[in-house]
C-alpha cells in the first residue's frame, strides 16, 4: 500500500504543478454583459465540449496506474477514484468561467452577439459541422494545384531557357519543391 500512497502523492504533485504552470485569466475589466455574451458564444461554438473527457480520462489513467501498483486492491481503487472524480466534476464550471473570461476579453459584446447569432443559424451550424471537411479538401486541392504549377513552371522556364541559351539546365535541378 506504500507504493499506492507514493503514486497517489506523485500524481497529485504533478497535477498541482501542471495547474500552476497554466496562467489563470483574471476577470479584470470584464463586465457581466461581456461574460453573458461570451457564455452564449461559447455555447453556440461548442468550444469547451472537447474538454468534457478530461476528468474521466485523468481518473482512468490514475486507476490504471494505481491498479498496476496494487492489483489486489482493484475494486477499492476503482471505487475511490470514481468517487473522488465525481466530487471534482463540479469544477468543470471553473473552465467554463475561464473560457467566458477569455472570450469576453478578446471580443466586444457586439462581436460576441454577432458570432453567437451566426453560429446559431443554419449556415453557422453547417460551418461548424462541415467546415473541417471543406478545409481538408481545400488542402488536398492546394497540394494538387501546387504540384501542377510547379510542373508547368519547370516546363515553361526550361523551354524558354532552352530557346534563349540553346541548352536548358537540368530540369530536375531547377524544379522548385511544391509549396506545402
Amino acid at each position: 500500500m506504500n507504493k499506492l500512497a507514493g503514486l497517489a502523492r506523485t500524481f497529485a504533485a504533478a497535477a498541482i504543478l501542471l495547474s500552476a504552470a497554466v496562467p489563470a485569466v483574471q476577470a479584470q475589466d470584464v463586465t457581466e454583459d461581456q461574460i453573458k455574451a461570451a457564455r452564449a458564444t461559447i455555447a453556440a461554438l461548442g468550444v469547451t465540449n472537447t474538454f468534457d473527457n478530461i476528468l474521466p480520462n485523468l481518473a482512468e489513467r490514475l486507476k490504471n496506474t494505481l491498479i498496476q501498483a496494487s492489483p489486489n486492491h482493484q475494486e477499492l481503487i476503482t471505487a475511490t477514484v470514481d468517487e473522488k472524480a465525481l466530487g471534482l466534476a463540479a469544477r468543470r464550471s471553473d473552465l467554463e468561467r475561464e473560457a467566458a473570461t477569455i472570450y469576453a476579453k478578446t471580443f466586444t459584446v457586439e462581436e460576441l452577439n454577432a458570432i453567437t447569432e451566426f453560429y446559431k443559424s443554419a449556415a453557422g451550424k453547417k460551418l461548424l459541422n462541415d467546415g473541417p471537411i471543406a478545409s481538408r479538401e481545400l488542402l488536398k486541392a492546394a497540394d494538387i494545384w501546387a504540384a501542377g504549377v510547379s510542373r508547368d513552371l519547370t516546363n515553361e522556364a526550361t523551354k524558354s531557357l532552352d530557346e534563349k541559351i540553346g541548352t536548358a539546365p537540368a530540369a530536375d535541378a531547377a524544379a522548385p519543391a511544391p509549396a506545402q
